[in-house]
C-alpha cells in the first residue's frame, strides 16, 4: 500500500479573491476543506504538509483543523512567479529531512474545495496499478480542438479549426477533449526532481464531473461553489 505525502499549497498573497485560503466558504476557512479531504483518503498528520508563508493562515489550521504546522515556506516560493515545482521540492525537502517516509506526493490545491476523499484514493490506485511519472484529475474539456475552438491564422487573419480537418458536426463524434481541474495530482517524487510537471512523459488522467470540478479564482467562482455546496447537502438529505 502506497504512503503518500500530502501537501497543501497556500500562499498569502492572492489577488482575485483577498485572503482566499483562510475565506470561510460555507462556514469553513476554505483550507479545512483540503486538510479534511487528506485525513479522510486515510492520512495521518505528519504525512500532510500546509506550505505556507503567512502565519495567518497557519494560526487557521492549526485553530480550526488542529493541523499541527511546523514548516514555513520560504519567502522566495511565495511570490506570483513561484512555480508548483518548486514549492513541492522544498515541502519534500523537508518531509525528507524529518524522516518522513512517502512512496508518492499527492497535491491538493485548496482552490478545489469539492473534490472528494475518494477522488483521491482512486487517483492513488491508478497510481499504485501503472506507476506513472503523475496520475491527474480531469474534466472534459469546455472547447474541444476539434469542434469548436480556433485560432487564428497568422497570414490571413481568418479563423480555422484548431486541430484536425473540421469536418465534424457533432461534438460527440470528435476525440474527447481534457483539461486539468486543478484538484488532485498525485506526482512521483523521482519524476518531479527530474522534470517540471508539464513535461512529465507519462501522465495518467482520472476524469471528475464537472458540477465538482470548481477551481476557485474570482468571486463569481466562490459564488459558484457555495451554491454547488448547497446543493450537494440537499442532495445527501
Amino acid at each position: 500500500m502506497l504512503t503518500p505525502l500530502y501537501i497543501i499549497p497556500a500562499r498569502g498573497g492572492s489577488k482575485g479573491i483577498p485572503r482566499k485560503n483562510i475565506k470561510p466558504l460555507a462556514g469553513r476557512p476554505l483550507i479545512d476543506y483540503a486538510v479534511t479531504q487528506a485525513r479522510d483518503a486515510g492520512s495521518d498528520d505528519r504525512h500532510i504538509i500546509l506550505s505556507t508563508d503567512d502565519a495567518e493562515i497557519a494560526q487557521v489550521a492549526r485553530a480550526f483543523s488542529h493541523l499541527r504546522v511546523d514548516y514555513m515556506r520560504p519567502a522566495e516560493l511565495a511570490t506570483d512567479t513561484a512555480g508548483s515545482r518548486e514549492v513541492i521540492i522544498d515541502a519534500m525537502d523537508y518531509a525528507d529531512q524529518q524522516g518522513i517516509t512517502y512512496d508518492c506526493v499527492v497535491l491538493l490545491q485548496p482552490t478545489s474545495p469539492l473534490r472528494t476523499a475518494a477522488d483521491i484514493t482512486n487517483a492513488l490506485a491508478l497510481f499504485e496499478q501503472h506507476q506513472p511519472d503523475m496520475v491527474v484529475s480531469v474534466v472534459e474539456a469546455a472547447s474541444n480542438p476539434y469542434y469548436n475552438c480556433f485560432e487564428t491564422d497568422s497570414q490571413s487573419g481568418f479563423l480555422h479549426i484548431s486541430k484536425g480537418d473540421g469536418l465534424y458536426t457533432r461534438r460527440q463524434d470528435a476525440p474527447k477533449a481534457w483539461e486539468y481541474n486543478g484538484a488532485v495530482y498525485v506526482i512521483n517524487p523521482k519524476a518531479i526532481r527530474q522534470w517540471p510537471l508539464g513535461k512529465f512523459p507519462r501522465r495518467i488522467p482520472i476524469e471528475m464531473p464537472r458540477n465538482r470540478s470548481i477551481d476557485l479564482d474570482t468571486p463569481t467562482d466562490w459564488l459558484v461553489a457555495e451554491a454547488l455546496i448547497a446543493q450537494l447537502n440537499d442532495n445527501q438529505l
